[in-house]
């Protein structure tokens, strides 16, 4: 038997598509955890400025704003006979690996921060395309009803990628050195390249470019081959009110968690008094706690009480703690309350995550579906790179209180963004624009 016909594909199961999309999202973790975490956290171990910290935080973040031209280019460009996005997905974690060990050799990182800032923007740019292939993916691929499930593997798996890299990354930092933290990153991501190469989205398509197999005829079907065709499908869906509130509501949540969380490390080591060691291990502790739960749990919980519901629970919970952070002052230098703060916030920030990300899948259109769904996500990165450059003057010009009582505000700003979704008529219009479409235009035809 062939390589190509040893293993299932995407669409024929879904233990198959949870396996896959689970494994992609922890290599995305991985990375996340080093770039947005552990440096930052190490940063400020070593006395660098908000304002440098923010910098860093900007530079990893703005490659995700790029995401919107990378995700119609996948919609329109492929290698048929390897899938859909199956090939930009391999592109994106080799560039990922190469990067990773470019970053390792900057030589006196926190001393020549250009060029560390450089390497992390090269890094923080494949991961984007690594995370723009891979949603498009999943879009195409995971039915309906396992949407919200699916979300809970990729969401809790992020998180545990994301929390054993920080954990990992920060010991290796500090009993043997920067190179070797980073060089171990890289290969394990590397090695998690094996995952993508081995699965196929449809039976009969090739492994690699030399192996047998040829295009299926669902995604014949399936690919866009007009320019035209997506941009106007785009404009259409954006037009919509809920459209646009679903963008407001990826907006704010993402840019309010990135400058919340960029925040943290700072304060634990500055004001709590904690090493950049001993923050890494809570905050690995608590999101591979949040990651676990997300995966048991996260799915399970909207499908059983719904997305709205149970993600306005999430975001007053969120408004709730951080309040009492920024009024119970007497406590911030109390290891306990701190390490419970940032175990229960990330618990709660990774179900709200699972639960905003579900809604963004859902509310997609099979035309465009990774066009529209990483527009959804590039929407997110342009807010966390806002988040990420309000942490320098912030900081600079008001207390803590203040910096906490403004993410509890941005939480409270998106609350009530999500009250007002209304996500059943939005997938109404969606279905009447679909239909619409297929009966005039030729370039596109839906998967049967």
């Amino acid at each position: 038997m062939t390589l190509s016909h040893s293993f299932p594909a995407l669409s024929d199961r879904a233990f198959v598509r949870y396996f896959t999309f689970t494994a992609l999202y922890f290599a995305e973790g991985l990375n996340m955890g080093m770039l947005f975490v552990g440096i930052p956290a190490w940063m400020a171990m070593q006395n660098k400025t908000p304002t440098e910290i923010g910098a860093f935080a900007t530079a990893c973040a703005l490659p995700w704003t790029f995401k919107f031209v990378v995700a119609p280019l996948m919609d329109r460009y492929t290698y048929l006979p390897m899938g859909r996005k199956r090939p930009w997905v391999l592109l994106a974690q080799l560039g990922l690996t190469a990067s990773l060990m470019f970053m390792a050799f900057v030589p006196d990182p926190l001393s020549n921060l250009k060029l560390f800032m450089g390497a992390a923007f090269l890094v923080s740019a494949f991961g984007a395309i690594q995370d723009a292939a891979t949603d498009g993916l999943a879009v195409d691929v995971v039915p309906g009803d396992e949407q919200a499930r699916a979300n809970g593997f990729m969401g809790g798996a992020r998180m545990i990628g994301s929390s054993l890299s920080l954990a990992g990354w920060s010991w290796l930092l500090a009993n043997y050195d920067y190179k070797v933290a980073t060089m171990a990153l890289a290969l394990l991501i590397g090695l998690l390249t094996v995952v993508p190469i081995i699965l196929r989205e449809e039976p009969g398509e090739k492994i690699l470019p030399w192996t047998p197999g040829t295009p299926s005829a669902a995604t014949q079907k399936m690919q866009i081959t007009s320019w035209s065709t997506i941009l106007k499908a785009l404009w259409s869906l954006f037009r919509l009110r809920n459209s646009l509130l679903v963008a407001a509501l990826v907006f704010i949540t993402q840019g309010a968690y990135n400058y919340f969380e960029t925040l943290l490390p700072l304060f634990t080591v500055k004001i709590a008094g904690w090493t950049n060691i001993s923050y890494s291990k809570a905050f690995a502790t608590a999101d591979l706690i949040g990651g676990i739960g997300g995966m048991v749990l996260g799915g399970y919980l909207i499908e059983r009480f719904g997305k709205k519901r149970m993600i306005g629970g999430y975001f007053l919970l969120i408004i709730f703690i951080t309040t009492a952070l920024a009024l119970l002052k007497a406590y911030w230098t109390e290891s306990t309350f701190i390490y419970g703060f940032i175990i229960t916030y990330r618990w709660l920030n990774a179900f709200a995550k699972i639960g905003v990300y579900a809604v963004a899948m859902e509310c997609c259109s099979k035309l465009v579906s990774a066009s529209q769904f990483t527009f959804y996500m590039t929407i997110g990165a342009v807010g966390s790179m806002v988040g990420a450059t309000l942490i320098g003057p912030v900081k600079e010009r008001f207390s803590w209180e203040i910096t906490f009582y403004l993410f509890a505000a941005l939480i409270a700003l998106a609350w009530i963004c999500m009250l007002l979704l209304n996500i059943r008529k939005l997938d109404r219009q969606i279905s009447e624009l679909e239909i619409k479409e297929r009966s005039v235009s030729p370039a596109y035809s839906e998967s049967v």
